[in-house]
């Protein structure tokens, strides 16, 4: 009996906890002021509160174009043709150096996208007959999917800053000691 009961509450339990349920907001506020286009100071429920809505569209677009953004000043290449990107200015660096010291090019890192170029397809026929693919994943998953991807972005960025200032003083002192043998 007691095995009976655990089932219904479990399945209870894990309906209360799925993030991908739509959930009624209450978002009424009195006494507004007006901070931004999104925010306002009011009262709710008797206390003053700061409220900031925004439409989940909007928040998901700006992850992804964020992400985006970030990984185009990162690698840039093929993927991203306005610019070499981060990647490219080492490059550059590193072809300085070795052209000033012994002229072997210094191994430089390979453009690791951290986005996938391409998202699962499911290809059919859709609601009207007509051929069409969709990719289909849960809101909150894909926001988190592209925050995650931001802060692997962010960090890598970081390190190739870093592998450049070295490269940069590298190049400054192998033209200095040109300079100095050049006398």
């Amino acid at each position: 009996m007691k095995k009976l009961l655990l089932i219904p509450m479990l399945a209870l339990a894990a309906c209360a906890t799925n993030p991908n349920k739509v959930v009624d907001l209450d978002t009424k506020v009195e006494k507004i002021t007006v901070i931004s286009e999104s925010a306002v100071i009011g009262v709710k429920d008797g206390s003053m509160i700061y409220q900031k809505k925004v439409l989940i569209g909007e928040e998901l677009r700006s992850l992804q174009n964020k992400a985006y953004e970030a990984e185009a000043t990162l690698y840039g290449g093929p993927r991203y043709y306005d610019n070499n990107g981060l990647i490219g200015s080492l490059k550059n660096c590193r072809a300085q150096e070795s052209a000033l010291a012994d002229g072997k090019l210094k191994w430089t890192e390979k453009r690791d996208y951290v986005i996938p170029e391409y998202e699962t397809l499911k290809i059919g026929v859709d609601e009207s007959g007509k051929l069409a693919a969709v990719t289909e994943e849960f809101l909150k998953e894909r926001m988190e999917r592209f925050k995650g991807y931001k802060a692997v972005i962010d960090q890598r960025t970081e390190e190739m800053q870093e592998k450049i200032s070295s490269c940069q003083a590298q190049v400054a002192f192998e033209k200095r000691t040109v300079a100095v043998q050049g006398e």
